[in-house]
């Protein structure tokens, strides 16, 4: 059988089976506990949607080359596997190779069958290409701070103005990701004499939400410091909890709503065509999912 990772039936059982038992034992007596729902919650929030939208995109892909060479995607066999992966490295970045791996493996329990990249020749097929390809990450180009300049330059007058500036200066000063800066509130933002703590509760390399706090200092120019446009932002929207980088209305109005990922994907690459071609790095930095700035001392803004 061939799991569909689409439909949500299906997306459940990839992520939580349904047929999920849990007993307990009370002396001989053997009594199902009262209800699972709180349990299969927790197992599919394991995965983020992003994860779960990357395994359905890897298994249409397998599916697609087992077709193309008459072989069944379930129950896949090592040495099937192992090809596939093979072939997937010549064209394919070695962590993409590897979440192709691990989608073949989830579809495989999403129907209680053993995966075979547990294999020894799907696993030692893994480790050549790790170790021909290498798996050290493409380091971005230092954003230029005149570069960063050039886009603040290039912000537009009033509230919409301050808030972009806002949004860029702090995630070139603080190294954040697009979804980091989404998802922060004002609650997570602590002013102090030395600049700005900054509470980070959850992100891409901390699923488990166990939190970290990020300082950013006072910069020395004040047209340019983060902490300093961050909280007249704050101040000017009138934002005294919830989203810290909302939409603003075509009249002024400051909505109640964050702002998306895709939202600030759209104000830098605005900024960026403003400013002209010399800002392209900084424009892929927070476009570009899983990329972010390098981390800077604000005080040379």
């Amino acid at each position: 059988m061939t799991p569909n990772l689409e439909d949500n039936s299906s997306r459940r059982q990839l992520i939580a089976p349904e047929s999920l038992a849990v007993v307990t034992t009370t002396g001989a007596a053997i009594t199902p506990l009262p209800s699972l729902d709180q349990v299969r919650e927790f197992i599919r929030a394991s995965k983020s949607d992003n994860t779960l939208r990357g395994y359905q995109s890897d298994w249409r892909a397998f599916c697609g080359w087992c077709e193309a060479h008459q072989v069944h995607p379930v129950p896949a066999t090592p040495e099937t596997v192992a090809a596939y992966i093979a072939e997937c490295a010549s064209s394919l970045k070695v962590g993409s190779v590897q979440r192709r791996s691990n989608a073949i493996a989830e579809a495989h329990k999403a129907v209680g069958l053993e995966s075979p990249t547990q294999s020894a020749l799907v696993r030692n097929t893994m480790k050549g290409i790790r170790r021909t390809k290498g798996t050290a990450p493409a380091q971005k180009t230092a954003t230029l701070i005149d570069d960063i300049r050039a886009m603040l330059n290039a912000t537009d007058a009033g509230l919409i103005g301050l808030r972009d500036r806002s949004l860029i200066l702090l995630g070139f000063a603080g190294a954040f990701r697009r979804s980091e800066l989404v998802g922060l509130s004002v609650e997570d933002c602590a002013f102090g004499k030395d600049g700005l703590t900054v509470t980070l509760r959850r992100s891409k390399t901390d699923q488990a939400g166990v939190g970290r706090k990020i300082g950013v200092p006072y910069g020395s120019n004040p047209d340019t410091c983060p902490v300093r446009i961050l909280n007249e932002w704050i101040e000017e929207a009138a934002i005294a909890g919830g989203p810290l980088f909302r939409s603003i209305s075509r009249h002024g109005k400051v909505q109640p709503g964050g702002l998306s990922g895709i939202d600030v994907a759209r104000v830098v690459k605005k900024l960026a065509q403003r400013a002209g071609a010399g800002c392209r790095e900084v424009c892929r930095a927070l476009t570009s999912s899983g990329t972010r700035y390098e981390r800077r001392n604000s005080r040379s803004l």
